[in-house]
């Protein structure tokens, strides 16, 4: 088990059922933990969930607003002491139609919450890892990334850049202390997805708790020698 005491880790998403399983865990393992999304009462909420004893604090940001990102990535500094791990939860999914019907309002809402709030986020923690000497950065990516389906062409591409920025970054700080890697994950299983297919198979899907241990591992030292991975979490499915 993983061991994040004395260890700051900021968590994008912290209110959604991803973020809410990946902050327990941290928590679970002694993390100081930094919650970040643009709800405040679904912070607070998120908070009062954990229901464990660590040091956490919360901070409502939109993700698409980089100098609101670079002052948040400021303060969790300034309260915590430090930074330790970015982990990039916040995203979105959505189908929609043909590619030939799609709009730029399409291309864009799907970019936005996918590619964007990340690259935001490395962009204001990067400078401060450099500084420490040390970081790691774990972003979601996605199954849908590596094989294009129907009527999701702007989700898949946004999660294939993902991917790419993955790999870019991790190029870029190979020398530096800093790792960079993402998961793909296949179906999670989450209330919203059992309502949308209640007639498949759940047991084969991915548990968030299950995926939740993946991105530990990738924030945590024993993953230090891996960077610019792609690591593919499908379940059975």
């Amino acid at each position: 088990m993983q061991d994040f005491k004395g260890r700051t880790v900021i968590v994008t998403g912290a209110t959604g059922h991803l973020g809410q399983a990946t902050a327990r865990a941290f928590a679970a393992r002694g993390a100081s933990l930094a919650l970040v999304a643009r709800d405040p009462a679904g912070l607070a909420e998120a908070r009062q969930r954990l229901g464990v004893e660590t040091d956490v604090a919360t901070f409502a940001v939109d993700l698409l607003q980089p100098p609101a990102v670079s002052a948040m990535v400021d303060q969790v500094i300034a309260r915590f002491g430090g930074l330790h791990a970015l982990v990039n939860l916040a995203g979105g999914f959505a189908m929609g139609p043909a590619v030939h019907d799609t709009t730029d309002q399409d291309w864009e809402l799907m970019m936005d919450l996918n590619m964007h709030t990340p690259l935001n986020c490395v962009r204001a923690a990067i400078p401060r890892f450099l500084e420490a000497g040390a970081g790691r950065i774990v972003n979601v990516s996605a199954r849908a990334a590596i094989q294009g389906s129907g009527h999701m062409a702007p989700y898949c591409v946004a999660k294939a850049a993902v991917i790419t920025l993955t790999e870019s970054l991790a190029d870029e700080l190979r020398h530096t202390g800093i790792t960079v890697n993402c998961v793909l994950p296949g179906t999670l299983d989450t209330p919203p997805n059992r309502a949308a297919m209640p007639d498949a198979n759940h047991d084969t899907w991915v548990s968030l708790d299950a995926l939740a241990d993946v991105i530990l591992f990738l924030a945590s030292d024993a993953a230090r020698a891996i960077t610019g991975a792609s690591i593919p979490v499908y379940g059975r499915s």
